[in-house]
């Protein structure tokens, strides 16, 4: 019987002992249910859940004794359930072992009972005439594993389990994909576990010659076999040998210890005799030997007791297996280059683990000390180790890790047990360490291993420089764990080194160390360092040193930039780390700064208060009352951040303030509902506090649907959705299969039925359901699929019927709109409503899954008869997205609904699509299809003849276009879109067949499969379009998958065939070109490798790359069309794919070497696509090996660490050819050194760049890489200026820092002197290496010998800086070395060159000279790093040439901004400010103004501004202006320029008297703050405002001050709504400029964050300007109202077209700036009768905004009646909401006037408009048009008053 029938029948059986309690009937009942759930579900989660709580619900029976009182067929059948229920979960151990519990109760009633019943299950498997199954295989594991019972069972039955075990492995090993696959597995699993588990049984067959012991032989054989090289799959090997290894395992005597010596030689042998007690098996070697030490190695270290590692090879007592048997296999298997790498340093770690166990008994066998400092184990263990710590070998390095640090640990155990303090090896080992570069990674692991041995105190004297490489790795992404890492070992170490002191004098002995490390990183401008040290540095410290805290907190001062912040981040990490209250910090002005930080500009700043408010260790911690209001008034001010992270943060953030309300709102309902008696006081505070937590929450449940209406901005819709999401998933019930942590409480219940009762927490009314559902046609995908998870996750499944209805119609209009996004949606709508939400009294049995079938099938018909028609009306890509989204992206059970006759006829007709598709692509709607592919112009004939036949009329020669029209776009669209899509979906309805419908795997047969293949192989060949490609490439991928995991080897081959011919494909000529890298070739290749399983060696990888590396080295013809593809092109392109490809991973590193010697010799290819596709291909192959691309050529040590040592380590093969490339391109320069022709050797280049990126090695103790150094010396004479340079960069890379210095001497000795004969290339070259060498040698850690004598031999060579040397690249290359060594230089050698190079400046230039340029820059640079030397150069600015002039100019624009010359630059430019005006040339005149403004702006910005100084007098101060605003009104000059000028002008308007052109100068910003004006001048007037702003306010008489105040806030309220964040910081900067003027604070200026500009800008306005124009420029912020308007715009069918135009400021709100405007509009209205101006003006408004507003109240009513279908159609469109927000803005000012006064025009009845206006309001509500809290208290309050 199945379950559902055994259920079903122990359902039925009746308890009738009236003596049983209803409750414990109960319970038994609800166990049957939580039993048939988890058979039901499908999620491993969900299935867990149920039964563990049937296990409590069983033990709640138990207790009662009601089980002893069944009858013995009741107890039967409740134990045939639960053996029934544990065969069905056989693949989740975690579950089956809850079944077992469950069997173990009813065993405490009838053992005999189940026992007997497992045993019939059992028997059914040892006993069956067929061969054992997969299911056999996986259940009989089961039982042994997960089953107490089982096991016991299989002891009796486990000679019959063997023998069937050895049937399988004789038939499994005859057949290739049995044996590789999960069969053969399952069935060494099973030996493995019947080994381990029942020893007993095996050793009395193995060691005792019982019966049985010919099965067991069979089985030895097969696992050998398997181990030597039968078995393809990695993984099965590995475990046969330890399943061999366990077996040796099960004798207790030494017969055991010779048979792993037998095994282990017979290993290093080719074939041989293997003994195993009583059992003896041949074997020889098949293939990978390599692997089969390994698995052996692994499985003796693994399983085998000591007796057996410690264990003599015949009766030599002075050798054992552990040391002399194992140890040599394992060093060599680790230094071997293998697949399995890291397999061998696993077993290299269990090898150090074993010793370390063993190491009394070791050296008792060995009489001597096992790692003594001469033993060569020792030195081979750190060779090995230290060789391979930074491997690019994925686990490679984390492996090394733990063996040093086993190997240390071993180490101090060797010395202890021979008494031996001397232990050199660490100080030796730490010595070696820290003389690596602080970019390899290892070093500090290793640091953090010694650390315990040494001392932190040694370790800090001797590494001087750990702090601050510390803080370099905090910089660094991926070195940041190790830093850290390092970190918290050091103060670890310290406090336990200093225990005994008190805490006073700990955190004293810490600060000394690392308190200004942290305050660095903390206030540091590097977002990676400061994000680091609050994440790992602050928590670790705070843990080991709580009081840590107030020493940071006293070095900071948070008025000073980057405090602020890490003030929050030290406060934040404290409280969450220690659990401490913060508020009673630094005197109680904690909460002070806090409302400083929160409303910060900056969001790193803002958000860390927000932590700091929200974090506690303890969920139970209730916020205070500050803690609420300010959460409160910090969340709606940051719906609208434009930073990803910050709303990550920021959700995080609320749900841990939600979970400690929550917890502590359950804790609240316990204390009320608990029977514990409470006084009075203490219950109504407890029932206080509950309500404040229950408000808060339904507060913030509200909040986010205010602003999910279409016309908000993207950023504030998504983190409302968050935040919304964060209070559904902690403040519900509702239970997340998917998810491991984050579950609500069980008593969550108790919670939400007190809240209910109190009518809170409505969290899924009808209203927010339309909310949500609009927004399922949001303009981005993030929103559209976060409101279908709260949808689907949270509200009940049924819809209103009104509602699925109008959603359904609107859904099936979507899915045929030919725009994509439009299509999107559609299918996320059907994703969304649940089949039974459909049905209705016309169809009772919807069948959304064949309606979806349908729909496609009437597309598909469509596009036959009339393609054009199709690509506007039906254009297939959207039906397909629904079905994808519907059967496989959902948890839905649609699925079942797939059976073999609907899976055929979808195949069916993705093939009929597909090839109807590509048809029209190539012009043949007949669907013959062509083999060869057409090109992108060969398309677009078709397309265009297909528009002419659709139009009737002939294409026109003189209508052609550069432009695709309409017509064309539409087709296209629809065919690639579509393509993509049929290759998604077949690829997922192929893996569900295999993966969901294991046991029906008949529903695809082999030629069904093989037409789903060739449907993909048409799309990758054949479309061309990157998109279709990518997005088929993902279903096929799946499709090769589940082929290549499947048993069947007639499914293997069809990928294996695929690939074959597309190899072919690439081999073989073509009659056209595929472009684009090969197209989809390459995919396709790339596809398959992916697919293919990694533990059975990739044996199709290699294969693959073999054949294209032998294509791509076949000869070019001499002959060839440029216009097509050579194979031997397309070969490359396909490596390239390859190797770029992540899904291979470090799989293709093997055959680097070989790949690179390719590349590199192809680039000397007389083809040009040859020699481009081989040097991407090489290009993609260095960023593999080195494992980090540097982000970009000059900052290579901020991101790879691999030394050069390493690198040839792991690539050894290319080390001779690297070599070889450079002595013969060395040699061709030396040897054609007198000839005038230029001899390129085109792999130099990429050689060089590549030993470039590597960083020197510590030691080059062999001298391995020495060859490289003399014709890297010799090619600084190269002629090609690129190769001099990166030949100076690899020399250093290539040398060791203890060889620096001797070839520094040496390079500069051969500085020739004036008169000597020399190249000028060979000189340029030299100082080049020399710079590189000195950069090295200074930036050493340690001081570098004989440095001083190299510095001399460059001083002697001053002369390269005078005129003899005529070469201004040499000159510079020589200032440039000086430059590097100037610190230990002699003041009169730079005395000397200063006057040399000073008149070189002054000297007027008669000829032109490559390189001067430069030159002149590059002395400017040095000369200025002088403050004496710049003075005396910006002095003589106005007589110096005009290349000097540009070039000073470019320096102050780029690195003046701190020097102390800045007045006096400031000054000069100043003074020739006219001249500069003047000047023709262009790039001067900008970069004139942008040093000017840079200068005027740089520096302290937070301080407040002060009047700057102006030389110039008043009529040319005016001329100037004068000039500069010309250009800006006439628009002359670029966006750039135009924008350097309007700064300018703005830095001299603040000295200019004349209002009229200040409202010259406000009237171009008024032009230019708009959206459709460039985002530079949008800038520009931002920084403009800063510039001069407060500065003209502040120097204005009261009347003209009003007039600027109304202009200038009302150009800051458009640029605080600007799409550019930073537009809208600057503008937010002005505003706080403004409130630092205004207000009474001193110091530095606090910036404010722009939502809080806003308002202050808003209140300055209104309550300094509300008498003179502030009312108009409020009303000018507010939407236009014209709701009649806007109904018709959205219900009106515009035309078909696929793109429409985007707004031009997408951040821009309407409906909150009604909000916001709405108090300061009423404020003024409450001045109505202190000004007759006001009165009179707002008479006027009110004659003519009032009929427009009881026209919108009419159309409001309206719109109340009509049908769902159009209401949701009002909802998603942009202005509807905006409109509505700013009517019921207009309509509460009306009614505020008309309340103040009743002299204003009557309109209507106060009463009347007043409910008109609430009646409104409420429909809108309940129709799902949330409003801004204060629109909707105003609108709510005005009739109560």
């Amino acid at each position: 019987m199945s379950f559902g029938e055994l259920i079903t029948s122990l359902q039925k059986c009746a308890i009738t002992d009236e003596q049983v309690q209803e409750n414990v009937k109960e319970d038994l009942n609800l166990f049957y249910e939580r039993l048939l759930d988890s058979s039901r579900s499908t999620v491993k989660r969900s299935k867990e859940r149920c039964l563990e709580e049937a296990v409590q619900l069983l033990k709640r029976v138990s207790k009662t004794h009601l089980l002893f009182s069944l009858e013995e067929s009741h107890l039967l059948l409740l134990i045939q359930v639960l053996i029934s229920l544990q065969l069905e979960t056989v693949g989740i151990s975690t579950a089956c072992g809850k079944i077992d519990q469950m069997l173990h109760e009813l065993s405490d009633v009838n053992e005999q009972l189940v026992f007997t019943e497992i045993k019939n299950c059992l028997q059914a498997i040892a006993h069956k005439e067929q061969l054992l199954s997969l299911d056999d295989l996986q259940r009989a594991c089961m039982f042994l594993e997960d089953s107490a019972v089982g096991r016991e069972v299989w002891k009796e039955l486990c000679l019959p389990l063997m023998q069937k075990v050895a049937q399988l492995f004789t038939v499994v090993l005859k057949e290739e994909p049995l044996r590789d696959g999960l069969l053969c597995y399952s069935a060494v699993k099973l030996c493995l576990q019947t080994f381990q588990l029942l020893p007993n049984q095996v050793s009395s067959v193995v060691w005792t010659e019982m019966e049985g012991s010919q099965v067991l032989q069979h089985i030895l054989q097969a696992l050998l076999d398997i181990i030597y090289g039968q078995c393809c799959n990695r993984d099965t090997c590995l475990l046969a040998g330890t399943a061999v290894a366990m077996m040796l395992n099960s004798s207790q005597n030494q017969a055991a210890g010779h048979a792993a010596w037998n095994l282990l030689q017979i290993s290093n042998q080719e074939s041989g005799v293997v003994t195993v007690g009583g059992l003896q098996v041949n074997c020889r070697f098949i293939s990978k030997k390599e692997l089969a030490v390994l698995a052996v190695s692994r499985g003796v270290l693994t399983c085998c007791r000591p007796h057996v590692l410690l264990s003599s090879n015949n009766d030599n007592t002075e050798v054992c297996l552990l040391l002399n048997g194992l140890f040599p296999v394992i060093i060599s298997l680790c230094e071997e280059k293998l697949n399995c790498h890291y397999f061998a340093f696993e077993v290299l770690t269990l090898w150090l683990k074993k010793v370390k166990e063993n190491l009394a008994e070791i050296m008792k066998t060995t009489g001597a000390r096992l790692l003594s400092d001469s033993s060569g184990l020792q030195q081979q263990l750190i060779h090995i180790v230290l060789s391979n710590a930074d491997s690019p070998v994925d686990g490679v390095s984390e492996m090394a890790r733990s063996a040093f640090a086993l190997l240390l640990d071993l180490y101090q155990m060797d010395y202890e047990l021979c008494n031996d303090a001397e232990r050199t090896l660490y100080s030796s080992l730490l010595y070696q360490i820290t003389k690596f570069p602080w970019e390899n990674k290892a070093k500090y692991y290793q640091l953090c291993a010694l650390l315990p041995y040494l001392g932190s105190e040694k370790v800090l004297s001797h590494y001087s420089e750990l702090p601050n490489h510390m803080l370099k790795c905090l910089s660094t992404n991926h070195l940041s764990p190790c830093g850290s890492e390092l970190y918290k070992c050091l103060i670890q170490q310290q406090r336990q080194e200093l225990s005994s002191q008190n805490e006073l004098y700990l955190v004293d002995q810490w600060a000394k160390c690392w308190k200004s490390v942290l305050i660095e990183a903390l206030t540091s401008e590097v977002a990676f360092l400061q994000n680091n040290c609050s994440i790992h540095l602050l928590p670790s410290t705070f843990r080991v040193f709580p009081s840590a805290v107030e020493p940071l907190l006293r070095s900071l001062d948070t008025s000073s930039p980057g405090h602020l912040y890490a003030w929050a981040c030290v406060l934040s990490s404290y409280r969450a780390t220690t659990g401490q209250s913060p508020w009673t910090l630094q005197g109680g002005t904690t909460l002070k700064i806090l409302h400083l930080a929160l409303e910060s500009a900056d969001d790193k700043v803002r958000l860390a208060a927000f932590s700091l408010l929200c974090c506690s260790p303890k969920t139970k911690d209730f916020p205070t009352q500050e803690e609420l209001e300010l959460i409160k008034g910090f969340i709606p001010q940051n719906l609208n951040c434009e930073s990803s992270s910050f709303r990550q943060h920021f959700q995080n953030g609320v749900r841990r303030f939600l979970v400690r309300i929550r917890d502590c709102c359950l804790s609240f309902v316990k204390i009320q509902n608990g029977k514990k008696k409470q006084d009075g006081s203490n219950k109504k505070g407890v029932k206080d506090l509950l309500d404040q937590g229950t408000e808060f929450v339904d507060w913030l449940g509200e909040l986010p649907y205010c602003y999910l209406a279409a016309g908000h901005s993207y950023q504030r819709k998504k983190t409302s959705l968050l935040v919304l999401t964060a209070v559904l998933e902690t403040c519900t019930a509702t239970w997340s299969p998917d998810k491991k942590k984050g579950q609500p409480p069980m008593n969550m219940d108790c919670l939400i039925k007190y809240i209910k009762q109190k009518g809170q927490w409505n969290f899924f009314s009808r209203a927010k359901l339309l909310v949500l559902i609009s927004c399922l046609e949001d303009a981005t995908n993030e929103i559209r699929e976060l409101a279908s998870y709260l949808l689907m996750r949270f509200f009940p499944c049924n819809f209103p019927k009104d509602i699925s209805t109008a959603l359904f119609t609107r859904t099936k209009q979507l899915l045929c709109s030919p725009r994509v996004q439009e299509a999107q949606m559609g299918a996320l709508m059907i994703k969304v409503l649940h089949p039974s939400e459909l049905c209705g009294s016309n169809f009772q049995e919807f069948d959304l899954v064949r309606f979806l079938f349908n729909e496609l099938e009437e597309h598909y018909c469509t596009a036959k008869s009339d393609m054009m028609l199709a690509a506007r009306t039906k254009p297939i890509h959207g039906v397909l997205s629904a079905l994808q989204r519907c059967l496989f992206d959902s948890s839905s059970n649609m699925q079942d609904k797939l059976d073999s006759r609907l899976i055929l006829f979808a195949l069916e007709l993705l093939e009929n699509i597909s090839l109807l598709l590509l048809g029209v692509l190539y012009g043949d709607q007949e669907g013959t299809g062509q083999d060869v592919p057409p090109s992108f112009c060969d398309m677009g004939n078709a397309i265009t003849s297909l528009i002419d036949q659709a139009s009737g009329g002939g294409h026109s020669e003189t209508d052609e276009c550069v432009l695709l029209s309409e017509e064309h776009s539409l087709v296209l669209t629809c065919c690639w879109v579509s393509l993509k899509e049929i290759g998604i979906f077949l690829g997922s309805l192929v893996d569900h067949v295999f993966t969901q419908c294991q046991g029906s795997n008949h529903l695809l047969t082999k030629t069904d499969l093989k037409r789903a293949s060739r449907v993909f192989w048409n799309i990758l060949l054949k479309c061309r379009q990157w998109g279709a490609v990518e997005g088929c490439c993902i279903g096929f991928t799946k499709f090769c998958a589940c082929l290549l995991r499947s048993n069947d080897p007639e499914l293997n081959e069809i990928p294996t065939d695929m690939l074959k011919q597309v190899l072919q494909v690439i081999a073989s000529p073509r009659s056209t070109s595929v472009t684009r890298r090969a197209a989809g070739l390459p995919m396709l290749i790339l596809c398959v490798l992916s697919a293919e399983v990694s533990s059975k060696g990739r044996p199709l990888l290699a294969y693959s790359l073999e054949f294209l590396l032998e294509t791509a080295k076949a000869s070019l013809p001499e002959q060839w069309d440029q216009t097509l593809d050579l194979p031997q092109v397309c070969a490359v392109h396909t490596l390239q794919a390859l190797v770029r490809g992540t899904a291979l991973g470090s799989a293709v590193l093997q055959f680097s070497p070989t790949v690179a010697i390719l590349s590199l010799t192809l680039l000397s290819s007389s083809c040009w696509a040859m020699r481009n596709a081989a040097l991407q291909l090489y290009s993609s192959l260095c960023c593999r090996m080195l494992g980090h691309c540097p982000s970009n050529g000059d900052d290579k040590s901020a991101q790879n660490g691999m030394s050069s040592t390493a690198f040839f380590c792991h690539y050894s093969a290319l080390q001779p050819f690297l070599l070889a490339e450079l002595r013969e391109a060395a040699h061709a320069l030396q040897s054609q050194s007198n000839e005038a022709r230029l001899h390129l050797k085109p792999s130099l280049f990429p050689i060089l760049t590549l030993l470039a990126q590597l960083h020197p090695s510590l030691q080059d103790s062999a001298q391995s890489l020495s060859g490289f150094v003399p014709p890297l010396l010799q090619l600084s004479a190269s002629p090609i200026y690129n190769v001099r340079a990166m030949a100076s960069r690899a020399l250093v890379a290539i040398t060791p820092p203890s060889e620096n210095i001797k070839i520094l001497l040496t390079l500069a000795g051969q500085l020739p002197g004036s008169q000597q004969r020399y190249s000028h290339n060979w000189l340029h070259g030299h100082l080049l290496q020399i710079k590189a060498l000195f950069l090295k040698a200074v930036g050493a850690q340690s001081v570098v010998p004989n440095l001083h004598e190299a510095v001399n031999k460059v001083e002697a060579s001053i002369w390269l800086a005078t005129e003899a040397q005529r070469c201004p690249l040499v000159k510079m290359a020589y200032v440039e070395v000086v430059e590097t060594i100037t610190q230990f230089c002699s003041e009169h050698f730079l005395s000397q060159l200063h006057e040399i190079l000073t008149d070189d400046l002054q000297k007027p230039q008669h000829e032109i000279q490559i390189g001067r340029s430069s030159f002149h820059q590059t002395l400017i640079r040095f000369l200025c790093t002088n403050p004496l030397w710049a003075s005396h150069i910006w002095k003589q600015f106005d007589v110096l040439i005009p290349d000097v002039r540009l070039a000073l100019i470019k320096w102050a624009v780029d690195g003046c901004s701190l020097h102390p010359n800045k007045e006096l630059i400031h000054e000069v430019l100043q003074e020739n400010l006219q001249d500069a005006l003047l000047s023709k040339c262009v790039e001067y005149r900008h970069s004139y103004l942008k040093a000017l403004v840079t200068l005027a702006t740089s520096g302290e910005i937070l301080q407040p501004q002060l009047p700057l100084k102006t030389t110039l007098k008043e009529p040319v101060l005016v001329e100037c202006v004068e000039l500069l605003l010309e250009d800006v009104e006439a628009q002359r000059g670029g966006p750039e320029f135009l924008s350097e000028a309007l700064g300018a002008v703005s830095l001299l308007l603040r000295h200019c008297s004349s209002f009229f052109t200040i409202e010259r100068w406000c009237k171009v910003l008024e032009d230019h703050c708009l959206p459709h004006v460039s985002e530079g001048l949008r800038m520009a007037c931002a920084e403009a405002l800063t510039l001069a702003g407060v500065s003209l306010l502040n120097q204005r008489p009261n009347q003209e001050k009003n007039a600027v105040m109304i202009r200038l806030v009302s150009i800051s309220l458009h640029l605080l709504q600007d799409q550019s964040v930073h537009i809208r910081v600057k503008a937010a900067y002005f505003a706080s400029m403004l409130k630092h003027t205004y207000g009474t604070s001193q110091g530095r200026i606090s910036v404010m964050q722009m939502n809080k500009a806003l308002p202050f800008l808003l209140h300055q306005l209104t309550e300094q300007c509300w008498d003179s124009g502030a009312f108009d420029v409020l009303l000018s912020h507010l939407p236009q109202t014209d709701l009649r308007s806007v109904q018709r715009n959205a219900l009106q069918n515009g035309c078909v077209t696929l793109y429409e135009q985007d707004e031009a400021n997408v951040f821009s709100e309407p409906s909150v700036m009604c909000a916001q405007v709405l108090p300061y509009l009423l404020r003024i209205a409450d001045k109505y009768s202190q000004s007759p101006s006001l009165e009179k003006h707002l008479n006027t408004w009110v004659k003519e905004t009032g009929p427009q507003v009881l026209e919108d109240l009419q159309v409001c009513k309206e719109l109340s009646t009509g049908d769902m279908q159009t209401w949701l159609t009002l909802l998603i469109d942009a202005h509807f909401h905006s409109t509505l927000c700013g009517m019921f803005t207009q309509a509460v000012l009306l009614m505020r006037l008309r309340k103040l006064s009743k002299d204003l025009p009557v309109l209507c009845e106060p009463s009347t408009l007043q409910q008109a206006v609430h009646a409104s309001y409420c429909e809108l509500r309940e129709n799902g048009v949330h409003f801004p809290h204060s629109l909707s208290a105003a609108v709510v309050g005005e009739p109560s008053k």
